[in-house]
């Protein structure tokens, strides 16, 4: 019988094939790319069946990629394995039409389980973060109707690598843009939330969880 076929899209090569291991017992592999654009790229060019990505990749991140796949209507499963406990990013993964959000942490057996209730059409979530995403749920729901500053996932990714510690140069060279569109997010962001200073911004970080 024919294997269901995945394309995997993560920028940390020990990662990608360790998961590479893990996968083939079970789909058939049809690539390994690092940033989002070659993710978008494979899925125009290899139509797999699923795609395993990580959510913090250079030049599209996995939820700008999974994005850009929904508005060429590729109707492709993207799971996310990612080491972000953060729930603002599973909401946003899923929002964004994501078939499935598992932690890096997670047993192999979670992965290969996600994926597959992926090409089944359904949406698998970790159990660690399930619990986290449900009451966050209901919480956003009691403040639906309050003001809330929402943050694009750039800006959420600048914000936590400003907070641990990192220089403009430096997460430049992690998220692959220019150190001037480092400071132009940090601005921006500064402006949103009507904060004066890059130790306000970590502190309002901090507070919010988002390190």
């Amino acid at each position: 019988m024919t294997r269901p076929t995945i394309v995997l899209a993560d920028d940390h090569r020990i990662v990608a094939e360790g998961l590479k291991s893990i996968l083939a017992g079970h789909f058939e592999l049809l690539g390994v790319v690092a940033d989002g654009q070659q993710m978008v790229d494979a899925a125009r060019r290899l139509r797999p069946d699923a795609i395993v990505a990580d959510v913090t990749m250079p030049v599209l991140n996995g939820i700008e990629a999974l994005e850009t796949l929904r508005r060429e209507r590729l109707d492709i499963p993207v799971v996310f394995l990612t080491m972000h406990r953060d729930v603002e990013y599973a909401f946003r993964a899923l929002e964004a039409g994501a078939a499935g959000y598992v932690l890096k942490h997670a047993a192999p057996e979670e992965l290969v389980q996600a994926v597959r209730t992926a090409l089944d059409g359904g949406t698998f979530v970790s159990p660690a973060l399930a619990g986290e995403l449900f009451q966050a749920s209901r919480a956003r729901a009691r403040e639906r109707d309050e003001p809330s500053v929402v943050l694009s996932l750039r800006q959420r990714e600048i914000l936590r690598l400003l907070a641990e510690g990192g220089s403009a140069k430096e997460i430049a060279r992690v998220l692959d843009i220019s150190p001037r569109t480092v400071e132009f997010h940090k601005y921006k962001l500064m402006e949103t939330l009507g904060l004066k200073s890059t130790a306000e911004l970590i502190q309002f970080a901090i507070k919010r969880g988002v390190v």
